[in-house]
């Protein structure tokens, strides 16, 4: 599973530098995922634009990254593909997750929160 990171300010950034997160690489990317995480600053935001597909295990997998969150913090989705936009509105995680079309909106959007 490759992540990249990057931190602004109070916002930790992670890309996912894959097109699928399904039940081949879900456990892959809870793992790496701990890692990057475990010491997060406020607010993440996992940039998912490279995503294509996202299955029930990934968004698992998703649900399960917000977990490790240290308390208080936050976790937002910026740049969800159309199909991936769809998964996590039909199974209401935008009520879990707040969702940005865009990393510059998702930017904008955890800086003012």
């Amino acid at each position: 599973m490759k992540l990249s990171t990057r931190t602004e300010g109070q916002l930790q950034i992670i890309s996912v530098m894959e097109d699928r997160i399904d039940a081949a690489v879900a456990r892959a990317f809870k793992e790496a995922m701990r890692d990057l995480v475990e010491h997060a600053p406020p607010v993440v935001i996992l940039d998912l634009g490279q995503v294509s597909f996202i299955d029930s295990s990934g968004l698992g997998a998703v649900v399960a990254t917000l977990k490790l969150l240290p308390p208080g913090s936050k976790l937002s989705l910026a740049g969800l593909t159309p199909a991936v936009d769809r998964v996590f509105r039909l199974t209401r995680m935008d009520s879990v997750f707040s969702l940005f079309p865009t990393m510059d909106a998702a930017m904008a959007g955890c800086a003012t929160a």
